[in-house]
C-alpha cells in the first residue's frame, strides 16, 4: 500500500476514535465530525503548510461547518498541540475547546459559531495573499446545510472576479444537518452545475476515499478561478447503526455503540 494513503488511513481511524470518544462523554455534534476525518486528515497531516517558512507563509484553513469542531480538537490533540484527556470536556463550562472553534483553542483561524461566514472570510484572506503574490493556499471547509446561507453565494459569486486560484472551498457533501435529510430540507441539487455557473473549477470526489482525496488536494489549481471540491461523504461514517442517519447529526453513544465503533474502526484495513 502506498505510504501516503496508509497514513491517510491511520491519522482518520485516530481522529475517528478521538470523537468517538467525545460522543461517548456527552451529546455532540458526532455525524458532521466523521463525516471529514480523511480530508481533515490529509489536510493537516500531509497538504497544508501548517507553518510559516523564510520566503513563505502558512496555509490558512477556516472551518466554516463550525459544529464538526470536535474533529478540528482532534487534530490539535494529534498534533500535539493540547492534551487528549482535554476532548471529553470541549464544550463545558471551564473547557477551552468550545463546541465551535474559538480562538480560546490554538490554531483557529476564525470563529465559527454562526455558519455561512467562512468562505466571504477566506475570500479576504486570499485576496490579501493575492495582493501580496503570496502563493499561501486558504482552504475553507462548508457543510451542505450551510450552504442555505445566502453569504455563501454572495462570496461564491465575488470569488471569481478576483481569480484566486489559491482558493479552495471543500463541501462536505453528507446528507444531513440539524433538521434532517438535506434533500427534505431544501435540495442543493444540481450543486455541482450552480458552482460552475459562479465560475469556479469543480471536481466531485469519494470523500472517503483517500487516494481521490489526496489526488484532488494535490491537484494543480486553474489559472484563474478558485477550486471547490464536492467530497461525497457518510454522516457520522464508522459507527454502525448510526452512520447515514439523521441521529448522527447530534448525538451521545452508549458505551456499547462506542465500544461496537472502535471496533468497526480496528477492523477496517
Amino acid at each position: 500500500m502506498d505510504d501516503r494513503i496508509e497514513t491517510l488511513q491511520r491519522r482518520a481511524a485516530a481522529l475517528r476514535r478521538h470523537v468517538i470518544g467525545i460522543a461517548e462523554a456527552q451529546y455532540c455534534h458526532l455525524g458532521g465530525s466523521l463525516s471529514c476525518a480523511e480530508i481533515i486528515a490529509a489536510l493537516f497531516f500531509d497538504v497544508l503548510q501548517l507553518e510559516d517558512t523564510p520566503g513563505r507563509r502558512r496555509d490558512r484553513f477556516l472551518l466554516s461547518k463550525g459544529h464538526a469542531v470536535h474533529v478540528f480538537h482532534a487534530v490539535l490533540a494529534e498534533r500535539g498541540l493540547i492534551d487528549a484527556a482535554e476532548l471529553p470536556r470541549s464544550g463545558q463550562s471551564g473547557s477551552r475547546l468550545a463546541g465551535h472553534p474559538t480562538r480560546r483553542a490554538p490554531g483557529v483561524e476564525f470563529a465559527t459559531g454562526s455558519l455561512g461566514h467562512a468562505l466571504p472570510v477566506a475570500l479576504g484572506i486570499g485576496l490579501a495573499e493575492q495582493l501580496d503574490a503570496s502563493p499561501s493556499r486558504t482552504v475553507v471547509l462548508l457543510g451542505d446545510g450551510e450552504l442555505q446561507e445566502g453569504t455563501i453565494w454572495e462570496a461564491a459569486l465575488a470569488a471569481p472576479r478576483f481569480g484566486l486560484p489559491n482558493l479552495l472551498a471543500i463541501v462536505d457533501y453528507n446528507r444531513f444537518q440539524s433538521a434532517g435529510a438535506v434533500d427534505d430540507v431544501m435540495p442543493l441539487e444540481p450543486l455541482a452545475d450552480k458552482w460552475r455557473a459562479f465560475r469556479w473549477r469543480v471536481r466531485e470526489i469519494d470523500g472517503h476515499d483517500p487516494r481521490a482525496v489526496l489526488d484532488a488536494l494535490d491537484a494543480p489549481p486553474a489559472a484563474d478561478a478558485p477550486t471547490v471540491l464536492i467530497a461525497h461523504t457518510v454522516k457520522g461514517k464508522g459507527v454502525p447503526g448510526v452512520e447515514g442517519t439523521a441521529r448522527a447529526h447530534y448525538t451521545q453513544l452508549s458505551a456499547e455503540e462506542a465500544a461496537g465503533a472502535r471496533a468497526a474502526l480496528e477492523a477496517t484495513p
